[in-house]
């Protein structure tokens, strides 16, 4: 681990991801404080205008201050992004460890669920979950994380189905360890680094989700202060080319922190699995010969 982390500190993609993530965090968290004014007051007559002293990031079509409604936004944002992975992972951790140690009619049984759920296009299944329900935020944290369980539980299967055959594994069996016990103090160290990485990523893609279905109306709703709502709010033509602002700045934070997470995914990947930077420099110097 020690190494990991020293890798990490050298990374110069951890530090710029961490550093958005963290900026984004510090926001959602001091909403209150560096607001400087209601995300959700309407005030017509100042309606779509340009960013000044008054108003950092200028104001929607009902007035409403962007920049507000932006550090808000950031807290529905985050949070659908860590709780919905937050489920997923647990889902999908528990579910592969179990189908891939004890193998038999679990591992088809979970297998074939996870071959189902993923069959579907992810969108549009999320989509028919949440237009099935009341459009809330509870139902985007319950219908991301339901959907983005099958994945993680493929990879974790995959690597229990390593690890159960590693002679110290075998040794532990053989000694009368229970399996509960086996699978806790020894298959779930030997897998927890690309759950991490993996978990990372997630969190990234759980995003996008978020605002996909705010865009489209299915997510949070009304007056709470969405990213991706925002974008819809301002999606007209006309707006787009007399007030860019309103669909900017929304844009651009979804852009920075999917970007943010998923750099530190990438700068995990390499610190915790040393084998896929070999491969990858390996991969390059390859292409540098080529004639």
């Amino acid at each position: 681990m020690s190494r990991a982390a020293q890798h990490l500190r050298r990374d110069g993609r951890a530090w710029f991801g961490m550093a958005v993530v963290l900026f984004m965090i510090f926001a959602a968290l001091a909403a209150p404080l560096i607001a400087r004014h209601d995300p959700t007051h309407i005030d017509l007559i100042n309606g779509l205008q340009a960013p000044s002293a008054a108003h950092w990031m200028g104001t929607d079509i009902q007035g409403r201050d962007v920049w507000a409604r932006l550090v808000y936004g950031a807290r529905v944002s985050l949070s659908v992004g860590l709780v919905s992975q937050g489920i997923s992972l647990t889902l999908g951790l528990l579910l592969g460890l179990v189908a891939g140690y004890y193998g038999k009619w679990i591992d088809e049984l979970v297998m074939r669920l996870a071959d189902i759920t993923l069959a579907f296009p992810t969108l549009l299944l999320l989509i028919a979950l949440v237009a099935a329900l009341e459009p809330s935020l509870v139902v985007v944290f319950l219908t991301i994380g339901l959907v983005g369980w099958a994945g993680m539980a493929r990879l974790v299967r995959g690597q229990v189905l390593v690890v159960r055959e590693l002679e110290y594994v075998q040794a532990m069996r053989a000694l009368g360890a229970r399996n509960h016990r086996i699978i806790v103090r020894h298959v779930l160290p030997a897998v927890i680094a690309p759950v991490l990485i993996a978990a990372t990523l997630g969190v990234a893609a759980a995003i996008m989700a978020e605002a996909a279905l705010s865009f489209l109306g299915l997510g949070v709703q009304p007056p709470t202060p969405s990213w991706g709502a925002m974008i819809a709010d301002g999606r007209d033509l006309s707006q787009l080319r007399g007030a860019p602002w309103t669909s900017l700045f929304p844009g651009l934070a979804i852009g920075m922190t999917v970007l943010g997470f998923n750099l530190l995914g990438d700068a995990l990947r390499d610190a915790l699995d040393p084998r896929a930077k070999r491969k990858v420099a390996i991969e390059a110097a390859v292409e540098r010969e080529r004639p």
